[in-house]
């Protein structure tokens, strides 16, 4: 049976390689109070926009309709149309917002306030605080999660997860880490909390039914002073195999089985990474550098770094936007 000619070549456009989507990485810039917005293929910086002062913390809502940012020296959460880059209104946040998180809900922001020790649960409809939950000393970590369920805030100093009932707004457990907790997060099947150590320089993870520990994640770097494996922030790959560690001051990215726990790789970045993001199909992963003041990109395929994009200064926060 003979093909048409019109049928064979859509026959072999199906066959070749689907290209890669092109989306957007937003970097939060502490120093220039500006957000730089990367495309995901061309590599490059696409725009700069102007923000509250020193903008930490950046997520966006489920559709990516509106993107949330910390404004940390302007004690504000600032909401953002992503499109127009223009600041539609100002969300009440408590004193020095550094990290948050959106409830699955798409309504209930989660913000760590480091200045006076509290959670603040802030409704994002109504623009009204809803709760103000007592932490430990200079809270800065936050996660929820995937049921909406249980939040988590992370306090530098009293080094310590903070586990939050989100019907209750009640602390129901307080499980230690090592010294100064920065980053934490559920993992999507909602299992188990990872929670990075700082100058402990560690990640641990937690059984999230009794909030026990289950594994404490250690990193060595040939050639680099201990003092300087700072782990901050951390992402997953898809399917849970694999996460990201961002290094801080080792200026490294660790590649980490998220099975076994143990270390596989460690990957040369800019100065002093905070936190990393994924383009929107996974193939490439983003840090910020903050001393270097700019972002490295990844293949993840390959751990190997690929760019580094000039931004702003002290480039602090990531988030994607398809």
């Amino acid at each position: 049976m003979k093909t048409s000619t019109g049928l064979a070549a859509i026959l072999m456009i199906a066959a070749l390689p689907m290209a890669a989507s092109a989306g957007e990485i937003w970097i939060t810039n502490e120093k220039d109070d500006t957000i730089s917005v990367i495309d995901t293929e061309k590599l490059e910086v696409l725009r700069t926009i102007e923000t509250g002062e020193r903008p930490r913390g950046i997520t966006f809502n489920s559709d990516h309709s509106r993107v949330y940012i910390c404004a940390s020296d302007s004690d504000t959460v600032q909401v953002m149309d992503p499109v127009t880059g223009k600041i539609l209104h100002d969300l009440p946040s408590g004193e020095d917002p550094e990290q948050f998180v959106l409830a699955p809900d798409d309504r209930h922001l989660w913000i760590a306030n480091e200045d006076n020790a509290v959670t603040t649960v802030v409704d994002v409809e109504t623009r009204q605080v809803v709760a103000q939950i007592d932490v430990g000393i200079e809270p800065e970590g936050m996660a929820i999660s995937p049921d909406g369920r249980i939040a988590i805030t992370t306090s530098e100093t009293t080094n310590m997860a903070h586990w939050i009932d989100t019907a209750t707004h009640k602390v129901f457990a307080n499980t230690l880490v090592d010294s100064r907790p920065r980053h934490a997060e559920f993992t999507k099947r909602g299992g188990e909390l990872w929670v990075s150590a700082e100058i402990g320089g560690t990640v641990t993870v937690f059984n999230v039914a009794d909030q026990s520990e289950k594994a404490k994640i250690r990193f060595a770097i040939k050639g680099v002073n201990p003092d300087l494996i700072q782990p901050v922030g951390f992402e997953f790959t898809p399917d849970e195999k694999t996460a990201f560690v961002a290094l801080g001051p080792a200026n490294h990215v660790a590649v980490v089985n998220a099975e076994t726990f143990e270390v596989e790789d460690y990957i040369l970045v800019g100065r002093r990474v905070w936190h990393l993001a994924f383009s929107p199909d996974h193939r490439r992963l983003f840090t910020t550098n903050g001393v270097s003041g700019d972002v490295t990109v990844i293949d993840v395929a390959t751990r190997q770094p690929l760019k580094s994009i000039k931004v702003g200064r002290f480039p602090w926060g990531a988030a994607t936007r398809p």
